[in-house]
């Protein structure tokens, strides 16, 4: 029996803050460290008169540890360190930061585990020997911001590396093949909405990765052979990826989202089987008829699921299976037969509240006595395009975007019931 880890929003990336201690009034920060923030001040600007740094007031050095904002310290063998290190307000009303990392300043600062960067301007590249230099390093978050060049080999030498977020710049290259293979403590990787290039490096037997995101860049080639079992959030959305997805997925697995690439073959069993309350294929290659049954130790999708097969070449019948997900998009697809019946009881019971079945080729939506004329609030159907004539033209809403008639010229049912191409 399939034991599913029941996680009710896409796992969320978030930073901890790990180590909050604070510095006796006795000490003061190094001399090093303190130098170090001053290269780092002088490298970034406030894009906002007032802003960040006007809490770094280096007349009053004993006050660095208590009063510098974003700067956390501890007690490192007998010496004030800087062991977190947030550059930013991160409030929403922030236009952040501008300049450049100074990487004469931050490889001074070698006790730091935290290094966040929040969103603004901040150009040029990622320190190159980052991994070389900062070895405590557990979070790197460098978001919304201009970076550009490629991502720092060094960077898959911090064993101790639990989060690494890159995402939102304008990075450029391949991502390090070690990245994925040599990290054993990474748990998030998001590199996504850059210009990163190449294919997905593979991952090692022991990784356990629970946050992947690479959307929006212009990876190629095809899915490594193995997935982290232990994966939560899975997004290779807006690539130019290709080829069969054929693993297994994990227990794990809440949240996939393989959009808006160039996957092709049939969508197996194992996907359709999984824990994953939001799946997202569409606008892909997938072919074939989807599995009419799933093994009867799987229980559905329930409240909050989300699938969208839509804008594929899928055929067959409308498996049964798929009633049970509240929001559910099968459009633009070949799918051929009756709709089931427990769909139509489904949606004017309210329990699927979206279900989008235009431009197939599916010939009777059956209704029963028991079934209203009007759709109950909040419910969105679309039959259009089909090889039918919907009941009730007036019930069902469609999208603007399905446009065309309301059914299918006669012509094109005919062929594709004879297995004629359609085009």
């Amino acid at each position: 029996m399939l034991h599913c880890h029941i996680f009710r929003q896409p796992f969320t990336l978030f930073l901890t803050i790990l180590l909050t201690i604070s510095p006796t009034t006795q000490q003061q920060l190094t001399t090093t460290d303190l130098n170090a923030l001053h290269q780092l001040m002088y490298s970034l600007t406030d894009v906002k008169t007032g802003g960040f740094f006007s809490s770094w007031d280096f007349s009053s050095p004993e006050n660095a540890c208590s009063s510098f904002a974003g700067v956390t310290c501890a007690n490192v063998n007998n010496n004030l360190r800087v062991v977190s290190l947030y550059l930013g307000t991160g409030l929403s009303d922030s236009p952040g930061l501008a300049g450049t990392i100074s990487d004469t300043g931050l490889y001074e600062l070698t006790e730091l585990t935290q290094l966040v960067l929040f969103p603004g301007i901040v150009t040029g590249f990622i320190p190159s020997e980052i991994g070389h230099r900062l070895k405590n390093l557990r979070v790197i978050s460098l978001t919304n911001n201009r970076l550009t060049g490629a991502i720092p080999e060094s960077i898959s030498e911090l064993q101790n590396l639990h989060t690494l977020d890159l995402s939102h710049n304008k990075l450029t290259g391949k991502i390090p093949a070690m990245l994925t293979s040599a990290l054993p403590e990474l748990r998030v990787l998001v590199l996504s909405d850059n210009e990163l290039t190449g294919e997905i490096p593979e991952f090692s037997d022991e990784s356990e990765l629970m946050h992947l995101d690479l959307r929006n860049n212009m990876l190629t080639g095809t899915l490594p052979e193995k997935i982290p079992a232990t994966l939560r959030y899975l997004s290779l959305s807006s690539n130019g990826l290709w080829g069969p997805v054929n693993w297994v997925t994990s227990a794990y697995l809440v949240y996939l989202d393989l959009s808006m690439n160039k996957f092709s073959g049939p969508i197996k069993d194992t996907l359709l089987r999984s824990c994953t309350s939001s799946m997202y294929l569409q606008r892909n290659n997938f072919s074939g008829e989807l599995p009419l049954q799933l093994p009867l130790s799987f229980s559905g999708y329930g409240a909050g699921s989300t699938v969208d097969l839509s804008h594929n070449y899928l055929t067959g019948n409308i498996p049964n299976y798929l009633n049970s997900v509240e929001t559910l998009f099968l459009n633009n697809n070949h799918f051929i037969g009756k709709v089931p019946e427990s769909y139509v009881s489904n949606v004017f019971d309210g329990m699927m509240r979206t279900l989008y079945l235009q431009h197939n080729y599916l010939t009777a939506f059956p209704m029963g006595d028991g079934e209203g004329t009007a759709l109950p609030d909040g419910v969105a159907l679309c039959l259009s395009y089909n090889c039918m004539v919907p009941p009730a033209v007036g019930l069902t809403a469609c999208p603007v975007s399905a446009g065309g008639p309301v059914t299918r010229p006669l012509r094109q049912c005919d062929l594709f019931k004879s297995g004629d191409t359609i085009g």
